[in-house]
């Protein structure tokens, strides 16, 4: 019998496959002391560097003392926000469209709270209630009447008289412009020394109807406790009436007036002078007509050429002017404004450079209905062209 038998062919097998597995976990086992060596020592190295470029930061600034902190601060804010800028509205959005649809979703607790939304303010009803304080500029359409438009807008035909510097006999023509105000009443421009008491009194307001100034919300002040006025404002004074006006003493009886241009106050003159009338020129200046003639089919409001005191209103005498308005504007020069069919200032009273004196006419010895403007200085008749540019 021998001594040693053969080992089976499945048994070498096995052990081959042994060896093999032992092989591989070994290679597997070295590869993973490899890997974790290398990331340590990168980690270590990215590290490294990373302390580095601090302490070297840290050195600088602490060297400067602060020099590169705000460039810092600033570019930070810019970032910042840039991101609200950018994805702020979205966001924003998302939430009002969740808040949306939460309301939607949410049953009405009562009719009364439905009927009256959370914007229905006192404030919106007086905004409504006056149109915002605003004053529209209305264009007259044909067929027109001062009658009409104020039913139009829910006024006095009188107050649109006032604003526009109107009177009962003036007409209107389409294409004309009109001021219509929020409120029945007079707009007032405040003048030196004038009170809300002597304003009100003015306008025929008593002293307890005085408060309806203070309590339009739209009129300003420059104190709210002593109602202080700047010169210069314009005011609104509800349900205020202009007074009648009162024919001077020294008048024919031929004189005719119309609604009156508040005194101006305290003016100067500026040393030109503003065409005071709209229309073309039927007569020119010459040796014997030393004036203009301004004509206009349409008649029309006349104006104060610069800055003055009325020293003659009306129709005093039988001279060929008829109704006639003369203005010392107190630097040498006078003007006259003749042949108006109405007269809106009074002898005595300082207007503005541009206010409504009257109306175009056809008064006195006069051909058609035109204005017959003079300009004197020290009695003599000067040339309107070589003022009038």
């Amino acid at each position: 019998m021998a001594l040693f038998e053969k080992r089976p062919e499945s048994s070498r097998k096995k052990g081959k496959l042994l060896s093999q597995l032992a092989l591989i976990f070994t290679d597997l086992r070295a590869f993973g002391i490899f890997v974790r060596t290398y990331v340590k020592y990168r980690l270590y190295s990215v590290f490294a560097w990373f302390e580095s470029f601090k302490d070297k930061l840290v050195d600088v600034l602490y060297m400067q003392r602060g020099k590169y902190t705000k460039p810092f601060l600033h570019f930070g804010t810019i970032g910042l926000t840039f991101l609200m800028v950018t994805l702020g509205p979205s966001f924003l959005s998302k939430t009002d469209d969740k808040n949306q649809q939460k309301a939607l979703a949410s049953p009405v607790l009562s009719t009364a709270k439905a009927a009256s939304p959370d914007f229905y303010t006192s404030q919106a009803e007086e905004v409504r209630q006056y149109r915002g304080g605003a004053i529209i500029s209305h264009i007259v359409s044909e067929g027109e009447t001062i009658s009409s438009i104020a039913s139009r807008y829910g006024l006095r035909p009188s107050t649109i008289l006032w604003e526009n510097n109107l009177t009962d006999q003036s007409k209107i023509k389409p294409g004309q412009e009109l001021n219509i105000l929020p409120v029945d009443g007079v707009r007032h421009k405040v003048t030196r020394g004038e009170t809300i008491y002597s304003i009100g009194k003015k306008y025929g307001l008593d002293g307890s109807q005085v408060q309806m100034i203070v309590d339009y919300p739209f009129n300003e002040f420059l104190n709210d406790e002593t109602f202080e006025l700047v010169v210069g404002q314009y005011l609104m004074v509800p349900e205020g009436e202009k007074a009648e006006v009162k024919l001077p003493a020294n008048t024919t009886g031929k004189a005719k007036y119309g609604s009156l241009t508040p005194d101006a106050g305290t003016v100067s003159a500026l040393g030109s002078f503003i065409w005071p009338a709209s229309g073309g020129i039927t007569q020119g200046y010459s040796f014997f007509h030393k004036a203009f003639d301004i004509a206009n089919r349409a008649a029309g409001p006349i104006l104060a050429a610069d800055a003055g005191m009325v020293t003659t209103a009306g129709w005093p005498d039988s001279s060929g002017y008829g109704n006639r308005v003369v203005i010392d504007h107190g630097n040498g020069y006078i003007t006259l404004y003749g042949h108006m069919s109405v007269i809106q200032v009074v002898s005595g009273q300082r207007v503005k450079r541009g206010d409504v004196i009257g109306q175009m006419g056809n008064t006195g010895r006069s051909t058609g209905t035109h204005l017959h403007f003079e300009i004197r200085q020290g009695g003599a008749l000067l040339n309107p062209a070589s003022f009038l540019k």
